[in-house]
């Protein structure tokens, strides 16, 4: 396992377009026992309610929304380029029928519970705030329906307190 150190939220600095948009991230959930993650590249940084959040966008057909739903917590981690394939697979494959995250050569950990994948280099612990479903009639230009959801597999979108960054 990875050393990782906690970094201050105040000295943080990225761009988000390229890190999410672009070189992507893991969001891992766990049911209690199991451990499921998947890869995003939908999300957003900002602050809400007064702190610090992460908003993920979660199709409802996708295994690891079971997790999260369970869940208070999550993690999304961040990775260097050259675990694009892992997460190409995390993102292909469900984990309902299949320990994915062992299968794309990657290694779940914890931080004082919450689960997070240990070969990244920058992870944010996060505590969930809020599951809004997204719903084609809240869509002010309706265009958004028939792009992006042709299969009517819409996102719910998850709200998470920033609780902790940490990296190696």
């Amino acid at each position: 396992m990875h050393t990782f150190q906690p970094y201050p939220a105040e000295v943080f600095e990225i761009d988000p377009f390229t890190k999410i948009g672009n070189e992507w991230a893991a969001l891992s959930a766990t049911d209690g026992k199991n451990v499921n993650a998947m890869t995003i590249s939908w999300g957003g940084l900002g602050v809400m309610w007064g702190k610090n959040v992460f908003t993920a966008y979660v199709r409802e057909s996708r295994f690891t929304k079971t997790y999260l739903d369970q869940s208070d917590v999550f993690s999304v981690t961040f990775f260097e380029d050259k675990y694009k394939g892992a997460l190409k697979y995390l993102g292909a494959v469900s984990g309902k029928d299949e320990d994915k995250i062992k299968n794309a050569r990657l290694t779940a950990n914890h931080h004082k519970g919450v689960p997070f994948i240990d070969e990244g280099n920058l992870v944010f612990i996060c505590r969930k705030l809020s599951a809004t479903p997204i719903k084609p009639e809240d869509f002010a230009v309706k265009a958004i329906d028939s792009r992006w959801y042709a299969d009517k597999d819409y996102h719910t979108m998850y709200i998470g307190e920033i609780m902790e960054i940490l990296a190696r």
